[in-house]
């Protein structure tokens, strides 16, 4: 499992623009192999937000990040103002997974 996230910091006040703006975006994903779930995560932080993408591999992950389903889901930009900075994206490969199945079996 591999794990792509990008932090974001959004201006006081349009955090429901920013989320309104993915609920609303076309992401491409439904039809992109090795693409397991897609989360935005909202932070306990003021305008602290984390778009969180779980793929079956890194290399999944590389063919969606050069592929044209990519560009055309990004081409779509939040309205000025409302990220302040560029995101920070994060890569993780999965260690260990467990899940409640799993846990419940134990």
């Amino acid at each position: 499992m591999f794990v792509a996230m990008n932090r974001f910091t959004i201006a006081e006040g349009r955090g429901a623009e920013f989320e309104r703006m993915w609920r609303e975006r076309e992401s491409h994903l439904d039809a992109v192999p090795g693409f397991v779930q897609f989360a935005l995560l909202k932070g306990d932080e003021p305008g602290d937000y984390v778009s969180h993408t779980t793929w079956a591999s890194r290399e999944a992950f590389m063919a969606w990040a050069q592929s044209d389903a990519f560009r055309q889901a990004h081409a779509a930009r939040p309205a000025d103002g409302v990220v302040t900075g560029h995101p920070r994206a994060s890569f993780y490969e999965a260690v260990i997974v467990e899940n409640a199945a799993d846990v419940a079996r134990a």
